[in-house]
């Protein structure tokens, strides 16, 4: 296990509990929040005009946008923590197995660069914990935290734009993964990741492998798509059994599993989450009192009056 020095910023932290040691404790009652931080910064910044401004008359578009999607779950599920997670762009083992891996990804917009710097801050007079992955990303940060939290008898949120995290889901982790509309993010468990790709969340990093993925870079296997990946994985277990039985499969499928067998286990390899030893975090309530102060100071009213009406229902 590789240890992470991990800095967390916070505002308005109360209930610490065993200087944030993660020690073996009865099941929560309220799970962790575990908060992909540039998924969400990203998707925020994109679907709401820049012309949203604070007093400076700077954007404040993704701000915002992240603060009510966060604020949605903390009202629905009311957390006994929430952690935002960041990280290195690509993380230097990833781009060495893979060159194209992250390669084609814009450099962040001018007007969110100002934001992302101000977010730290911003969440922390939530109350939320901001922290960095170092030279890692921030997906490993949260497959970290869900399995610290599980260790210790906890339940883990882990809300993600990410299809890679369905491969940390369990009994006791569940993907919040992003939608549009007034529903909020769609809960997504065991059974859920079945019904999307037909296979069992511990084969994420295979199934990813061989149909590749836009996002990163990853083009996969020759030939293999989505319906047939999952196909392969059904019949065969993982990419090992799959490469090991390319010989009985169609000529197209058989052909890219020995051409490309080394550069599917080094896809699989990117796709798999990185261990990292952490602790896990303390309670910490939404301070909605300190986010609303925050709120204002940046020009964001409505988010401020929503906030108001937390504080006075706590």
């Amino acid at each position: 296990m590789r240890l992470l020095g991990i800095f967390g910023i916070r505002a308005g932290l109360r209930g610490r509990r065993d200087g944030g040691s993660c020690q073996s404790r009865a099941r929560m009652p309220a799970p962790l929040l575990v908060v992909d931080a540039p998924s969400l910064l990203y998707r925020a910044f994109f679907a709401l005009p820049k012309s949203i401004t604070g007093a400076d008359g700077r954007p404040v578009n993704a701000l915002l946008g992240m603060a009510n999607l966060v604020l949605w779950v903390v009202e629905r599920h009311a957390p006994r923590a929430v952690v935002l997670c960041t990280g290195a762009e690509a993380a230097t083992y990833r781009t060495a197995l893979y060159p194209g891996y992250h390669a084609d990804r814009p450099p962040v917009p001018d007007e969110l660069a100002p934001q992302w710097a101000d977010a730290p801050a911003f969440f922390g007079a939530f109350a939320w914990t901001w922290l960095d992955a170092g030279d890692l990303e921030a997906d490993d940060l949260l497959g970290a935290l869900a399995l610290a939290e599980a260790e210790a008898g906890g339940e883990t949120l882990l809300f993600t734009g990410d299809r890679d995290m369905f491969q940390c889901v369990d009994e006791h982790t569940r993907v919040l993964f992003p939608r549009g509309g007034k529903e909020g993010p769609e809960l997504v468990d065991v059974d859920g990741v079945r019904e999307r790709y037909g296979i069992h969340p511990g084969q994420v990093p295979d199934f990813i492998a061989l149909r590749g993925d836009p996002s990163d870079g990853l083009p996969g296997a020759k030939g293999i798509g989505e319906k047939t990946a999952g196909e392969l994985l059904r019949a065969h277990g993982d990419l090992e059994g799959l490469i090991a039985a390319a010989d009985a499969q169609r000529p197209r499928v058989a052909a890219a599993l020995r051409d490309q067998a080394d550069e599917l286990r080094a896809f699989r390899k990117i796709a798999t989450l990185q261990p990292i030893d952490v602790a896990c975090p303390s309670d910490a309530p939404t301070d909605a009192a300190a986010a609303a102060r925050a709120a204002s100071e940046r020009g964001m009213g409505r988010l401020a009056g929503r906030l108001e009406a937390l504080a006075g229902q706590a």
